[in-house]
């Protein structure tokens, strides 16, 4: 029995970590997969040391180790009750480059795109391409032989790796590389567990029988993705059984292993010179699913570097999705199927002729109705509709998912319309309208049906369904798993697909690699049941949880917390861009990701037995560092808005733990500013000391922002009636009223200049400093109050327009969540811009003289706004910075500042909130010359700009009414 303390001896020996709280165990119960098992604890080596540690430590204890990189899995590899070995933190380096032999060692934690990132200046790059590959790793991708939209032209992972370099079962480690036939035989002969390995493969494959079966019962070999069970056909190209090449190479058996066999600490792979420059990519239109599938296998006939197909499911899934709703430009009326063909060559007018003979060969054959085509950065746009079609499966609302299970099966392109119409009526058997998406050229379609797994007789489909479509997949001779692997959800069905005889094979080699079963129980052999362990109890009571916001739009908080299914888009690295999720990309903790928070809340929402649900430390510490970017609502593939429900979680929590002192003087901001402001410049004396500082928690590094002479309220109402007819509304926002007063007298003398009446009528605050700290009953005040005075006067005639962003973009997102009058919320967010929107939207209808504007050139780069981003987006910013003729305006690509409001002003948050802003905003900001301008509209933003670069940024109003003549 291992208790805690066995668990601390562990974690002293290491000089990594070993955790075993509630906490971290709960966030590592599941990956991408429909599976959950509590494991009995995380381990994060920081070396080949701590991993044997570790090796010892199970052999002792009969206990199993599950390797773990970026948790993405889809089969539930990474899903286990052992301890799980998190090797994504540390094992990050790459150890050699060879440009001239187009080689690379590197360790497992590598992100793939990264890694491409590192190749691009020497021309190369590795062709495996996942829809994840801007956060899985490459440990991940050998251990399931992954694949991805490039697979056509490069092959998959197996084609690529050279070395493995691995710590076995009993501690040893060993290299294993292409070798000859005759330094095979030597190997069999040494006495050492990587000798034994050797003489059972050699004793294994030189057995006629075997070779026959395995022939005879493994998919086609011209499925080149192939990964069901372990690829012992690859041993048959060797002369020693039966083949013609005088080497061989154990690193490639191991790919697609699914960490069962070895544990790999490096991994050395041949690379490929990039693609042609030139790219057009044919999207072509279809009215039925069979016809796209009968056009694949023509389109294969014209070399393409991809052919990727999505359905009408998952276009239906981006309408709705913020980030990918904009990458839909190229869609004509409502396909039932669209055709990713994409084709390469040196120049553009080679790749014209290419994508032109394919237009003409589809219509010729009368395949599809529309045949855009897309040319450069706008081709990343359809690979990103694409790409994200695995996580917009999880924004259906309510229980019914697209489950993963037959989700990666593989024919020969000549069987797929065959196979998808017998496929097809399976489903209509079942009364299911699957989902039918990804790599159609290479005979694999991400098939999944629509199941409630928290329904006994759903779960009964589950098998039912995955049976019938393993059956009909051996019917075709093709691969159960083409991509995905085995895991839980597909290995059970190893002996169906292979033979009997060939799993007793499979179980053989195991037990020679891994006599005490300790690297990763349950997966390939001797498999755990696929529908025990799922992520839900069935036929469960549903947990009833009240809330002050209306979450109806997902059915209640939970329903929201479980639209993540673990595509794990949070965990994407800076330089991939985007913001999600600032506070991952600063610790790289699993836990500080917005995966971890919903799996997080899912669990204790769903488990917590205490009266108030949400009274957990746990939730307490995971939400701790969400800066409340709102990144997830828009990035994430699901719209997890966990911004939203981090305030949420503090209403109730602190309903029951009380309201800290700190959270009540940065949730009653603008009561104290109106006081301060009596007696400003003593206010900002005050506020600015080091006492003040420690008794209100705030960093001592920090200025405590000033407040103005006079507030922006009591300026205007001096001002002279403006003789402008058309009307806008101003929302005077509190920080723009107490703090950023010149930036509201731009706005004025800007807009009285452009012809427009600005007012500012008497109004509450916006509520964003309640919300940020949970008070929600006060937040939920201030909007009522808002929506009554305001709902009368907004229309599209009279709009609402504001200064600072996260103030503005209430009306527009929490107020819909908290207003008692909802219809006149929905009213007046539908009339609500941003200062840049409005001008934007007004340049664009021709409504402002250019003329007034300076011609002289000016330099001006831009960083928005989390809220900004997340919920209107920075387009209009560029925009509006474009009216001047001659000013170069860049945006960008920039996470979040760090700040967030209060949270880098508090003291614990101080190191987080810098080492945020260093990620990707201040090292840019320090790249631009001192005549180059710095745009950000958020206060927050600029305080932090100013901190971290000593770089005074201006707000985008103050860029344009300077450009005025």
């Amino acid at each position: 029995m291992i208790d805690n303390s066995n668990l601390d001896t562990l974690h002293n020996s290491l000089s990594g970590d070993v955790l075993f709280d509630n906490l971290q165990k709960s966030i590592y119960a599941t990956d991408a997969s429909v599976y959950r098992k509590i494991p009995l604890a995380v381990a994060f080596p920081k070396d080949k040391k701590d991993i044997k540690t570790l090796i010892d430590f199970a052999i002792k204890n009969s206990i199993t180790l599950i390797p773990r990189t970026a948790g993405t899995s889809l089969a539930g590899q990474c899903v286990g009750d052992g301890i799980v070995v998190d090797v994504s933190k540390h094992f990050t380096d790459i150890i050699s480059f060879d440009e001239q032999a187009k080689k690379i060692t590197l360790q497992p934690g590598i992100v793939r795109d990264s890694l491409n990132l590192f190749l691009k200046p020497f021309g190369l790059f590795f062709g495996p391409n996942t829809s994840t590959s801007n956060r899985c790793m490459i440990g991940g991708m050998v251990g399931n032989n992954s694949s991805g939209s490039t697979s056509i032209k490069y092959g998959v992972t197996r084609d690529k790796v050279l070395e493995i370099d691995a710590i076995l079962s009993d501690g040893s480690s060993a290299n294993f590389k292409e070798i000859t036939s005759e330094e095979f035989i030597k190997k069999t002969k040494e006495n050492t567990l990587e000798g034994k390995i050797y003489k059972s493969i050699y004793a294994e494959l030189s057995s006629k029988e075997n070779q026959h079966e395995i022939k005879n019962e493994f998919p086609k070999e011209i499925i080149h993705r192939r990964n069901t069970g372990y690829a012992v056909d690859e041993f048959l190209i060797s002369d020693l059984f039966g083949g013609k090449s005088p080497t061989i190479n154990v690193a490639k058996f191991l790919s697609g292993s699914e960490g069962t066999l070895a544990f790999s600490t490096a991994i050395t792979l041949q690379l490929d010179d990039v693609a042609p420059k030139e790219s057009i990519m044919v999207c072509s239109h279809f009215t039925t699913i069979k016809e796209s599938l009968k056009a694949t296998v023509t389109a294969m006939n014209h070399n393409l570097y991809n052919c990727e197909l999505m359905d009408k499911t998952i276009l239906d899934c981006t309408k709705s999705n913020r980030e990918q709703a904009k990458n839909r430009f190229f869609l004509q009326g409502d396909p039932e199927a669209v055709l990713m063909l994409e084709v390469s060559a040196n120049t553009i007018e080679e790749a014209e002729v290419l994508a032109s003979n394919l237009i003409t060969d589809l219509e010729k054959n009368n395949f599809g109705y529309h045949h855009p085509k897309v040319y450069g950065k706008d081709i990343a746009k359809v690979h990103h509709l694409r790409k994200a079609g695995l996580g917009l499966l999880g924004n259906m609302i309510g229980d019914k998912k697209a489950v993963a299970c037959i989700e990666d099966t593989a024919v020969a392109l000549e069987d797929l319309p065959n196979y998808i119409e017998e496929f097809t009526k399976i489903m209509d058997k079942y009364q299911q309208n699957a989902v039918y998406y990804a790599h159609a050229g290479a005979g694999e379609l991400h098939l999944r049906p629509i199941l409630n797994l928290k329904k006994k007789e759903d779960v009964v489909l589950f098998r039912k369904i995955t049976t019938e479509t393993a059956e009909l997949v051996k019917k075709y001779k093709g691969s159960f798993s083409g991509e995905h692997g085995d895991g839980i959800v597909r290995a059970e069905f190893i002996p169906l697909m292979i033979g009997e005889q060939n799993y007793q094979l499979l179980r053989r080699i195991k037990k020679a690699f891994d006599p005490n079963n300790i690297f990763n129980q349950g997966k390939i052999t001797d498999a755990f049941s696929m529908d025990k362990n799922l992520r839900y109890e069935i036929d469960r009571t549903e947990p009833k949880i009240n809330t002050i916001q209306d979450f109806s739009d997902s059915e209640g908080i939970l329903k929201l917390a479980e639209k993540c299914n673990g595509s794990g888009d949070c965990r994407k690295p800076a330089e991939a861009g985007g913001t999600m999720c600032p506070s991952y990309r600063a610790t790289k903790n699993e836990k500080d990701t917005t995966r971890a928070r919903a799996n997080m809340l899912r669990e204790v929402l769903t488990n917590n037995e205490a009266k108030n649900k949400f009274d957990s430390k746990e939730l307490k510490e995971v939400l701790d560092l969400c800066l409340s970017c709102k990144a997830c609502a828009s990035e994430c593939p699901s719209n997890v808005d966990i911004a939203t429900m981090k305030a949420e979680f503090l209403f109730q929590y602190q309903e029951t733990n009380g309201y800290p002192l700190r959270s009540k003087l940065f949730a009653n901001n603008a009561k104290l500013n109106k006081l301060g402001s009596i007696v400003p410049a003593l206010s900002n004396l005050v506020l600015n000391t080091s006492i003040a500082k420690s008794f209100m928690g705030v960093a001592l590094e920090r200025t405590v922002p000033k407040l103005a002479p006079k507030t922006l309220k009591k300026w205007f109402l001096k001002q002279p009636k403006s003789k402008n007819t058309k009307t806008i509304y101003l929302f005077c926002d509190e920080f723009t009223n107490f703090y950023d007063v010149e930036i509201g007298k731009d706005a004025f003398h800007l807009l009285e200049k452009l012809g427009y009446n600005l007012e500012i009528i008497n109004h509450e605050e916006s509520g964003r400093s309640y919300i940020s700290k949970g008070f929600l009953k006060e937040a939920k005040k201030v909007c009522d109050q808002n929506i009554s005075i305001f709902k009368n006067l907004i229309t599209e005639k009279t709009p609402l327009i504001g200064i600072e962003p996260s103030a503005i973009l209430t009306f527009k997102d929490e107020y819909i969540r908290l207003a008692d009058d909802t219809l006149s919320a929905k009213k007046i967010a539908k009339n609500t811009f941003t200062f840049e929107e409005f001008l934007a939207k007004e340049f664009k209808n021709k409504n402002i003289d250019t003329s007034l504007f300076t011609t002289k050139p000016r330099t001006l780069k831009v960083h928005g706004h989390c809220h900004q981003k997340a919920l209107s987006g920075t387009h209009a910013s560029f925009q509006m910075l474009n009216i001047p003729k001659n000013y170069s305006v860049t945006i960008l690509n920039t996470g979040c500042c760090g700040m967030a409001g209060s949270f880098g002003y508090e003291k614990e948050h101080y190191a987080i909130s810098m080492q945020v802003g260093e990620d990707t905003l201040f090292p840019k900001i320090r790249n631009c010359s001192s005549e180059t301008e710095i745009a950000a509209a958020g206060t927050s933003c600029r305080h932090q700009i100013f901190d971290g670069t000593k770089r005074i940024a201006k707000h985008p109003i103050t860029l344009l009414k300077e450009a005025l003549n």
